[in-house]
């Protein structure tokens, strides 16, 4: 059936109508999230030279995986790393997920952490 969309795909057809409106500068960069199905990831974005500011994910170290309490130490790591690098304010990208469960966790973390979006 023609109407019938994946979840993935539905997703891509999100995201790409948040891309439209949303987009970091080096003032005040784009927070971006993915979520697979073990992991967690988060980088801050200057959209204008095309480079990564800093980084998060639950793949090494300490964190425990992708659950909540995964994406809320990659929360406060990406807040840390974002003080580091002079960044305060932020405007978040969710990627075309819904935002509830870990990606929620994740933004208030990164709240709690300093940084403003």
């Amino acid at each position: 059936m023609a109407g019938i969309k994946t979840r993935d795909e539905a997703r891509h057809r999100r995201k790409k109508h948040i891309r439209k409106s949303i987009s970091g500068t080096a003032a005040r960069p784009r927070l971006s999230v993915f979520r697979s199905a073990k992991h967690i990831y988060a980088q801050l974005i200057d959209d204008d030279s095309g480079q990564t500011i800093a980084s998060a994910s639950s793949l090494g170290g300490s964190v425990s995986g992708g659950n909540r309490d995964g994406a809320t130490v990659v929360g406060k790591l990406v807040a840390e790393r974002a003080k580091a690098a002079n960044v305060t304010e932020v405007v978040f990208d969710r990627n075309g997920f819904l935002y509830h469960g870990r990606i929620a966790a994740l933004a208030d973390a990164a709240r709690e952490g300093g940084l403003q979006f």
